[in-house]
């Protein structure tokens, strides 16, 4: 048996060795290949392409790299015909991953997508593709498997496979304790996976410490890098601020477990922050046209995943707005977002400071992110992925079989 994978983000690259590792455990002598990342590959998986080299964001990057694009799905293409595997499996990276499923339902081989495109977010209209394309919805949060079901898709949620990654993490013990050694309390700011993000919202977050140390004197700062090549970049903007910072490569989570509350740039990373119960401000800086174009296309209210997990109906309200502190339909929130173009530092610094100096304050917020974390963060999305697919394929192996081996009944 041969899956093919096509995998463009660090955080599907992730996902997709934890899934490999499960499938492996159940199924030994299976083959490996395609699209991912290093972590995949240092799972078992046989890389034609590093794609999450090509992790870009808008539509200007995507054709900025359309002949590299072309190039992996004619290649793809090329070895569906020739080698045709039994399973292709998508995580994530809409718009590429449309076109590999495209190519592999031309061939007849059944695709399955894990970690799906948050179409009810903001493409609604898409899933006509996710029909057509795609044979079995492998959904990571709760409410996903009821929508895509109304739509017309084989859905079945397996829970969110971030979880299993951070029940499975060791940290630094030693890092960890040199950082809540210090009597001063420390604000983790994690300016995103992406360098572009970093561009973005690493500026801001700095103007916010800047409010935050001239309310609360005593107050240290330590960024978390998410990879060596975006130090160079972090280091200028941090000498260009004047703050006393720390800079750490590849420490994320010793640094949220070892922060008083965080400020983050909105992703997944709002998943650890909620397993590791810390109040945090969410912040993705955008351009005011990238601002008026997910206003258009945005389907509901929030970007951040732990607000979606609180809302008591994620699709009720549909408008696009602001998160509000005194807005009642925003009583539910855990972690103040702002979508913006414009200078939110004022508000970020606010809720940060109100955890800083408020113990009441900040014991309500971690309580209420422990009972999320309860309901929520069991694990187990990868083994539950990969009973799924070990059974669908062998299934599929067997109808195939019998098919082409009709059963004669004759005495």
């Amino acid at each position: 048996m041969q899956v093919f994978f096509s995998v463009g983000e660090p955080s599907g690259d992730l996902h997709g060795a934890n899934l490999i590792e499960a499938l492996k455990r159940r199924n030994p002598d299976w083959e490996y290949v395609g699209y991912g990342g290093p972590r995949m590959a240092a799972a078992g998986c046989q890389l034609h392409a590093d794609l999450t080299q090509l992790a870009v964001m808008w539509v200007a990057q995507v054709l900025w790299n359309i002949r590299k694009f072309l190039k992996l799905l004619a290649d793809a293409d090329q070895f569906f015909q020739q080698q045709r595997p039994d399973l292709v499996v998508l995580i994530d990276y809409p718009g590429f991953n449309w076109w590999i499923a495209r190519k592999a339902k031309a061939q007849g081989i059944p695709v399955v997508y894990y970690g799906t495109p948050q179409l009810w977010a903001w493409a609604g209209w898409r899933v006509s593709k996710m029909r057509r394309f795609v044979d079995h919805v492998l959904c990571k949060l709760p409410f996903e498997e009821a929508w895509f079901r109304q739509r017309g898709c084989q859905a079945t949620f397996v829970g969110h496979p971030y979880f299993d990654e951070l029940r499975s993490r060791k940290l630094d013990q030693a890092f960890v304790e040199s950082q809540l050694a210090s009597e001063e309390p420390l604000v983790t700011i994690l300016p995103g996976s992406r360098t572009q993000e970093v561009k973005s919202n690493l500026a801001p977050f700095l103007q916010t410490a800047k409010r935050i140390q001239r309310q609360v004197p005593k107050v240290r700062f330590a960024i978390a890098v998410y990879k060596s090549a975006q130090l160079e970049l972090v280091n200028e903007l941090v000498d260009q601020s004047g703050l006393p910072v720390e800079i750490h490569v590849d420490r994320t989570a010793e640094l949220i477990h070892a922060a008083r509350c965080c400020l983050a740039c909105s992703g997944s990373v709002s998943l650890e922050l909620l397993y590791h119960t810390k109040p945090s401000a969410i912040l993705y800086q955008i351009s005011k046209f990238g601002y008026f174009v997910q206003w258009m296309l945005r389907k509901i209210r929030y970007i951040t995943l732990v607000n979606l997990l609180t809302a008591e109906d994620p699709f009720a309200d549909r408008s696009a707005g602001i998160y509000d502190p005194d807005d009642p339909r925003d009583q539910h929130v855990l972690m103040p977002e702002y979508l913006t173009y414009g200078d939110r530092t004022t508000e970020l610094a606010q809720h940060v400071v109100g955890w800083l100096t408020d113990d009441t304050l900040y014991a309500n917020v971690q309580g209420k992110l422990s009972q999320l974390k309860s309901q929520v963060a069991q694990g187990g999305a990868s083994e539950r992925a990969a009973e799924y697919i070990s059974t669908m394929v062998i299934s599929t192996k067997v109808l195939l079989h019998n098919a082409s081996h009709p059963r004669s009944d004759a005495a």
